[in-house]
């Protein structure tokens, strides 16, 4: 019968399980996985095998054997039964940032020590383990060290996987966006500077890879504005982190970013996007001290606001007004410059970088 069927490859990794060797149970759900005679896709035998596989990937921590299993699932799938997939890596990525959050629980901490691993792809290193040694550490430490920064390793590496499955597949880019979004907010909630530039990083290489290989089977289409609004609508959340984790040159690259996306699509986002856009934009270059782009994002938010919101009250409108005449006022006149910054051509740099700051707003010039 098909229950048989179904059950039977399931049956020597759970007598594996019973008798505690986890480790051999991950090694042969993965062949059964693999093995030819599974190759199509039976919905009551495979989703069983990859749920069992990656609860196991999730209790011994193995992020690159989840990846592996995930892989081939994706290939068994992606033709057959898209919803298994989408469904299979939501519970993956919930269980393991359910036993991220049992750990920051248990260590009584959600950040702990956590400010001192600068790269949890390099936890363990010569200098941090002699410093560990001559320091000393109290029991604070030790639980962040062995229970919390693990977890948080791991759930980083499960984030980084699940997006390098799902890119450029658009049979799953929402389900690649929401990823990216909790990916996001990990590096948030955690603290994690140097693992959002690395995010940051890699959805900007995901993007190339879909300009690259656009007429690809399945790849995604920036001229669809559903496509578009969704990796906006990530650049946005995106910006919004960078903002609250004080990475302002990781804002100016997203902002980058968010204008290649505007300039390849024939047609604009939608004005509130764009208004939270440039309302964002007023921020960052605020924090540069840049009172000229400053100025020009609040007047741009305010006419989108004036001339799309049907809603805006006066009061709102005079508040806005206000904001950007103040900006305006606050503008330095511009400093001649000396014999020796001519002769660097720091004139003509400081025009270009003006150019580009002027295109990010959609300014004519």
């Amino acid at each position: 019968s098909s229950g048989i069927n179904a059950e039977w490859p399931l049956r020597p990794g759970k007598e594996f399980i019973e008798v505690n060797k986890k480790n051999d149970a991950l090694d042969t759900l993965h062949e059964v996985l693999r093995m030819r005679r599974h190759r199509q896709y039976q919905h009551d035998l495979h989703e069983p095998i990859i749920t069992l596989y990656l609860s196991l990937c999730v209790e011994l921590k193995k992020g690159h054997a989840a990846k592996e299993g995930l892989y081939q699932y994706k290939i068994l799938t992606q033709n057959t039964d898209i919803n298994s997939l989408e469904k299979v890596i939501r519970r993956f990525v919930h269980t393991a940032e359910n036993r991220a959050e049992e750990a920051s629980k248990e260590a009584k901490s959600s950040k702990g020590d956590m400010a001192n691993v600068d790269d949890l792809d390099m936890l363990y290193t010569p200098e941090s383990l002699m410093l560990a040694t001559v320091s000393g550490e109290d029991d604070q430490d030790r639980a962040d060290r062995t229970v919390l920064t693990p977890w948080v390793k791991f759930l980083w590496e499960v984030y980084r996987h699940v997006l390098d499955i799902l890119k450029n597949n658009n049979k799953v880019e929402k389900l690649y966006q929401d990823m990216a979004q909790l990916a996001f907010t990990f590096c948030i909630k955690y603290e994690r500077k140097t693992e959002f530039r690395k995010l940051s990083d890699s959805v900007r290489n995901h993007l190339n890879l879909i300009i690259k290989h656009s007429h690809q089977t399945n790849s995604i289409n920036l001229n669809d504005p559903v496509s578009l609004q969704l990796h906006l609508d990530t650049r946005l959340y995106q910006l919004d982190c960078a903002i609250k984790i004080s990475l302002w040159q990781e804002a100016i690259k997203t902002i980058n970013d968010i204008h290649s996306l505007m300039q390849l699509s024939k047609k604009k986002p939608k004005p509130q996007a764009l208004a939270n856009y440039y309302k964002k934009q007023a921020l960052v270059f605020s924090k540069a001290n840049n009172r000229l782009f400053e100025a020009c994002a609040l007047m741009k938010h305010y006419q989108l606001v004036f001339d799309q919101k049907k809603t805006a009250t006066i009061q709102e409108k005079q508040m806005l007004a206000s904001g950007v005449l103040m900006a305006t006022l606050a503008i330095p006149l511009p400093a001649s410059m000396s014999e020796n910054e001519k002769y660097l051509d720091l004139q003509n740099s400081t025009k270009d970088k003006n150019m580009t700051l002027a295109s990010y707003l959609d300014l004519q010039h």
